[in-house]
């Protein structure tokens, strides 16, 4: 945890240090100083200077961090929940349902303002979830899954809504050619217009998920044994499995509302937090957050550097990155089952 932390806080800073703009590292380091409380020095930043650091760089150090923790925790629940290292923070329709929120305040509301985008997105994950969950329940109870919902009927649902949603999004764009630009630059993801408006807006639900999915890492454990070992133990497995898909599906959506589409974090993270820390979700999720934020923000880093001053999308960084470890774990995956 403590490596997971500094490793963090290094990314952070580098990204507040490196950019089009050169900031002194005594005055950045003196300004941060300045926003504690009741601490008072003078960072000899110019108004530029500071207006860059405050109003520009930090607001998108912070949303990096923050959808990087919530995308790679978001995902270790998931794998708790399915019992499966594939599976991903976007398992039930929420990019889908992000991503048809988006383009529908897009095509629709050309002038809206900038804050109407997230939140249609946020709105749009959110749906998809339920549309998945909803779905999974008339399914069982239609005799085509297992009793009460189980794992695998609710991803074939997942599956069957995020397929019906992306649909509908081909069909927006589409019909609203000369938005393409704007709708595939949301889809490929990025935090470069994060500002403290954004963080604002999902910090509350960011914090009730992180709280909820943290809190029930020792259930997870139990959970990983068996559903008949762990009601044995008094635990019900439905609920935790359905507190845990609500505060992930929560987290995702809050992530997405923000950032986009960024792929593999939720894959990614959490096997090598598994591979560095052991099994156990009550390390897991913790370093997954942490871990989570320090890659997305290094990804990040390296997207607005690698070909400046143009920036390249976050997921396509993420997705050079996570693609062949992606293939890594598959292989690792089909070893064990062969076992």
């Amino acid at each position: 945890m403590a490596v997971a932390l500094a490793a963090l806080l290094a990314a952070m800073l580098g990204a507040l240090l490196v950019g089009a703009a050169d900031l002194p590292v005594p005055g950045v380091l003196k300004a941060l100083a300045g926003t504690v409380p009741f601490v008072r020095v003078d960072s000899g930043l110019g108004v530029v200077e500071h207006n860059v650091l405050f109003e520009l760089r930090l607001p998108r150090v912070l949303m990096a961090a923050l959808v990087g923790g919530l995308l790679a925790v978001a995902g270790a629940g998931y794998q708790g929940v399915f019992r499966n290292p594939l599976a991903d923070p976007y398992l039930l329709g929420a990019a889908a349902g992000a991503g048809v929120g988006a383009t529908l305040v897009i095509v629709a509301l050309p002038g809206a303002p900038r804050f109407a985008v997230p939140v249609a997105a946020f709105t749009g994950a959110v749906c998809g979830v339920l549309m998945a969950y909803g779905l999974g329940q008339v399914a069982s109870r239609g005799g085509l899954g297992e009793t009460g919902g189980g794992t695998g009927t609710l991803v074939l649902a997942g599956v069957a809504v995020a397929n019906f949603l992306s649909a509908i999004q081909t069909f927006l764009q589409q019909a609203n050619s000369q938005q393409l630009q704007r709708i595939f630059a949301w889809i490929l993801g990025g935090v470069g217009t994060a500002d403290w408006g954004q963080l604002r807006m999902v910090a509350p639900y960011a914090l009730i998920a992180v709280t909820v999915l943290l809190g029930h890492g020792r259930l997870l454990d139990v959970l990983a044994v068996g559903d008949e070992e762990a009601v044995t133990l008094g635990m019900s497995a439905a609920r935790v499995r359905l507190l845990v898909l609500v505060a992930a599906s929560l987290a995702t959506a809050c992530a997405v509302a923000v950032s986009g589409l960024i792929s593999f974090v939720g894959i990614v993270v959490p096997h090598l937090v598994r591979r560095l820390a052991g099994g156990s979700y009550r390390i897991v999720l913790p370093l997954s957050l942490l871990v989570g934020g320090a890659f997305l923000e290094l990804a990040d880093l390296v997207a607005r550097t690698v070909v400046a001053p143009a920036e390249l999308p976050l997921g396509v960084v993420t997705a050079f990155v996570g693609g062949p470890f992606f293939v890594l774990v598959l292989r690792a995956t089909r070893r064990q089952v062969d076992v």
